[in-house]
């Protein structure tokens, strides 16, 4: 066993990479960061646009997809997760949204209420607005405004507030309820992964090292307490030592993937697949949750849209040279130019609805574009009730674990999706957007009972990239780590990533799990000392 480190991190993602600064930016402790993935070379990754020329690229996503889902017709649901450094950070749609104070709150976990992490949100923004009540400069992640604005997302604000909703310019201020524009983990037109922000910056800090395309496979226990890691690089097999403390870091679906094939999960799992049982734990894998995501397309009457320029060549001559020379123009926009966050009943106490407007459209996430003037109008529903799990098929870490979304098993989350669809055909067909509307392209107007709203959901949802809480942190017995990030039952291993999120917040989830592993950091450092 080589090393020891004091620390081994596994997965260089949103949450490995702040780690890996963090825990090495006193020069105490050395730091082994391992990433399954490659260096984030690909000039795609950089690009703000470019998310869609990653969304199938296997060589920096581990492009799961899921069991068949038993309320979605039975259809696996593709589920892009970054397999690169920066990890979802570097692949993502870049939007920016930390979820709403009473995410946190409810969680009711001491020390993670929305007022506790608010200094970590604002320890790793740089705002481009500036420093507020809210927001903070000159961290590592730069947060900003997309450069341009947008006739026909100009025209979905105004139709959104036409039906009730208000302006907002700031989804991450005092309240998240509103319409207005998305803001971008971007800075300067070029995306800032975690990986930008947190890790090239100390690069050549001598007591961090990072190995990519190094595949952990099992965390090395000497009794309960877990002492190391051992992972796969180049057909070679690596045992490295741990002084003080593994850290998981791989997200939803790998963190929970790694503890079961080391013998910690569900003790029949892991002993159905051969394995030699650490600790019987039944919630590892458990309480998966995200949000379903279903777009609808809208033919425009004015040749305005992305779909236009990408019809003639002299138009995507120019898109290239304004981003080349100026860094502005359509390769600088994220998964959404404006937004609404809504209640779609009065008797919702807060939002539990996200639309996102953009201004494109294609049949297959990830294909080509439509060849007609369109826009895309989608809804994601914010706080789901439904609960998945992740398990592992076999003993092989190579082989993708069993996911299982369970969307729509419940009847709110159905009532939910079909009330948040109806509202988002009255806003489009409200003035000024209607304007721009020739005809509902996708479902279509033959589309209008509930039941055939519910059909459509079940025909189409996806995911929308957001899971969360399968390593979930609570005070209860049945959760896996404790206040603290530590694993219930062990001794030298965390988990610092989205999975530990008790459930899943109200919006896009890269700001928050930012924010866990900036907390975690100093976790991780208080106890150390």
């Amino acid at each position: 066993m080589s090393g020891p480190y004091d620390y081994v991190i596994v997965g260089a993602g949103s949450a490995g990479c702040v780690l890996a600064n963090r825990l090495t930016s006193d020069g105490r402790n050395n730091v082994l960061l391992l990433e399954a993935g490659p260096r984030d070379t690909d000039p795609w990754i950089h690009i703000p646009l470019g998310y869609g020329k990653l969304f199938t690229k296997t060589a920096t996503n581990w492009s799961y997809e899921s069991e068949p889902e038993p309320q979605l017709n039975n259809r696996r649901i593709f589920t892009p997760r970054g397999k690169v450094l920066g990890g979802s950070s570097s692949i993502n749609g870049l939007v920016y949204i930390r979820g709403q104070r009473e995410d946190f709150d409810e969680w009711k976990v001491p020390g993670w209420t929305f007022d506790d992490l608010l200094p970590y949100f604002k320890k790793c923004e740089d705002q481009e607005r500036g420093a507020s009540e809210y927001h903070g400069v000159g961290g590592p992640q730069a947060v900003g405004d997309l450069p341009d604005k947008n006739e026909l997302a100009d025209a979905f604000i105004e139709s959104a507030q036409a039906n009730g909703i208000p302006r907002n310019d700031d989804f991450n201020g005092a309240a998240q309820e509103g319409t207005g524009y998305y803001q971008a983990t971007t800075r300067k037109g070029r995306r800032c992964s975690t990986a930008v922000g947190y890790l090239r910056p100390v690069l050549k800090r001598p007591n961090l090292q990072i190995e990519t395309g190094a595949l952990a496979t099992k965390i090395v226990f000497e009794g309960i307490r877990a002492v190391g890691i051992t992972y796969r690089q180049g057909g070679l097999e690596h045992t490295v030592r741990a002084a003080k403390e593994v850290i998981l870091s791989g997200g939803a679906f790998n963190s929970p993937q790694l503890l079961q094939l080391s013998g910690v999960g569900p003790g029949a799992l892991v002993q159905q697949h051969g394995l030699p049982l650490v600790l019987d734990v039944p919630g590892v894998g458990d309480a998966l949750q995200d949000h379903l995501y279903v777009r609808t397309f809208w033919r425009c009457t004015k040749p305005i849209t992305l779909n236009d320029d990408m019809m003639s060549w002299w138009r995507q001559a120019g898109i290239g040279l304004n981003y080349f020379f100026r860094r502005r123009g359509p390769l600088t926009i994220s998964a959404g130019l404006a937004a609404a966050f809504t209640r779609t009943r009065p008797d919702v106490p807060r939002p539990d609805a996200q639309y996102y407007f953009i201004n494109f459209s294609m049949q297959k996430r990830g294909g080509l574009l439509h060849p007609f003037s369109a826009f895309t109008c989608s809804l994601s529903q914010l706080r789901a009730e439904s609960r998945g799990s992740v398990r592992i098929k076999s003993a092989n870490p190579s082989d993708a674990p069993a996911i299982q979304y369970n969307y729509l098993s419940t009847e709110n989350d159905r009532r939910m999706m079909v009330d948040g669809l109806k509202l988002l055909r009255r806003m489009v067909n409200t003035k000024p957007l209607s304007n721009y509307v020739v005809k509902e392209e996708y479902p279509g107007t033959e589309v209008q009972t509930d039941a055939d709203w519910l059909e459509f959901c079940r025909q189409s949802g996806e995911t929308v990239f957001h899971p969360t809480s399968t390593c979930r942190m609570g005070t209860d017995s049945g959760s896996v780590v404790d206040p603290a990030l530590r694993v219930r039952g062990l001794a030298g291993l965390r988990v610092i990533d989205a999975s530990i999120m008790p459930s899943v917040v109200s919006g896009n989830t890269n700001a928050a799990t930012i924010a866990i592993a900036e907390k975690g950091a100093d976790l991780v450092l208080h106890d150390a000392r």
